[in-house]
């Protein structure tokens, strides 16, 4: 019973964590682009993304049993997967790199139960094709992972470019200030719809951790003599209860509003300069791939479908606007994410073995 409190309370402290790491990513350009101060824009997305994470379970779902065997997944197995996210979200945080907490929690639970496993690398579903489907719709790693990490990125910079280039033709013969009132306004939409977004996708994953360590408590019998109040904790099947997501939508508000202003300065004003057409164009396009990639349970990453957006946009006003080292350095760590927060959480459950916490 101890362990489940302490995963519950690590998953909410790395939910926390992606508050002021991710959620930043979500309202960055709104804050960027100076329609709303940062104060507004955490209550915006505190409200967005809290519906956002009450309107499915698609994503949470693949990450409490899609991606790994949930035999070998135990709560200090759960716990060294948390750690890894959490220790590499710090130090991306602290460089002020928007990396990408999705991936990161997703590295630690696959290197977690690879070293539950005793390096069986049968544990980790590679893929799960399902010929009533189309391909987008499989599950398993490739599907829901690897495939949706590089097609998100891309889709963000070429649909904002796009859209970006389209709103030029259109507003041509617009004076700017037209143009700024104008989208000022449509801004605030865009934010709300980011947020939702962002809270339809992001916010479900600590949700999955939670749901699947207690899940496997139940099942392991661990809940047996839990007193009546605690029976809410009891999951005899995969599913994720509200005062979860509740809890997990509240704590990443927190988190947003407590230190995202590192990321925040990253994406609104280091990478290119934001006009309100431009946080418009970006919002949007990155809120339309984390929905639509909500929709068939890919946990892709908010950092990526924003920054791409942002790259995209900023490419179609200027090639030259965009700081491409500072591209190339967000880059990396995109790449290095999964691998890094595995190797951490593998090497976190071979100590504890050794210490003997773990069998």
């Amino acid at each position: 019973m101890t362990l489940i409190i302490t995963v519950i309370l690590v998953a909410l402290v790395f939910e926390y964590i992606n508050g002021f790491h991710d959620t930043a990513n979500s309202i960055a350009t709104v804050v960027g682009t100076k329609v709303l101060t940062p104060r507004q824009a955490v209550v915006l997305a505190a409200v967005t993304n809290l519906f956002g994470a009450l309107a499915g379970t698609a994503v949470a779902t693949t990450i409490g049993k899609g991606l790994v065997d949930t035999q070998f997944v135990t709560a200090a197995t759960i716990i060294c997967g948390l750690f890894g996210g959490i220790a590499w979200n710090l130090l991306t945080w602290w460089l002020g790199l928007p990396s990408s907490s999705s991936h990161a929690l997703i590295g630690g639970l696959l290197g977690a139960t690879l070293a539950a496993a005793h390096n069986n690398w049968q544990v980790i579903i590679w893929a799960s094709p399902d010929p009533a489907n189309p391909w987008y719709a499989w599950g398993g790693l490739l599907y829901k992972v690897i495939l949706p990490m590089f097609t998100s990125p891309v889709l963000g910079f070429l649909v904002g470019f796009l859209l970006m280039a389209l709103l030029y033709l259109c507003l041509i013969s617009t004076k700017p200030n037209a143009v700024n009132q104008i989208f000022g306004k449509l801004q605030l939409l865009s934010a709300g719809y980011m947020g939702f977004s962002h809270g339809s996708n992001d916010a479900q994953k600590t949700m999955g951790i939670i749901a699947l360590a207690l899940f496997s408590a139940t099942k392991a019998g661990d809940f047996e003599q839990l007193p009546a109040w605690l029976h809410f904790l009891r999951t005899p099947a995969f599913e994720v209860a509200v005062w979860v997501k509740v809890v997990c939508a509240m704590t990443m508000a927190a988190g947003t509003a407590a230190g995202g202003w590192r990321i925040i300065r990253t994406l609104g004003h280091k990478m290119v300069r934001l006009h309100p057409v431009h946080g418009f164009a970006a919002e949007t396009t990155a809120a339309t791939v984390l929905m639509a990639a909500a929709h068939f349970g890919m946990p892709v990453s908010t950092t990526h479908a924003i920054s791409t957006s942002i790259m995209g946009v900023g490419a179609a006003k200027n090639l030259k606007a965009l700081r491409w080292e500072l591209v190339e350095r967000i880059v990396w760590t995109w790449f290095l994410t999964i691998p890094a927060t595995a190797g951490i959480a593998y090497l976190l459950v071979r100590v504890a073995r050794i210490m003997g916490w773990l069998d």
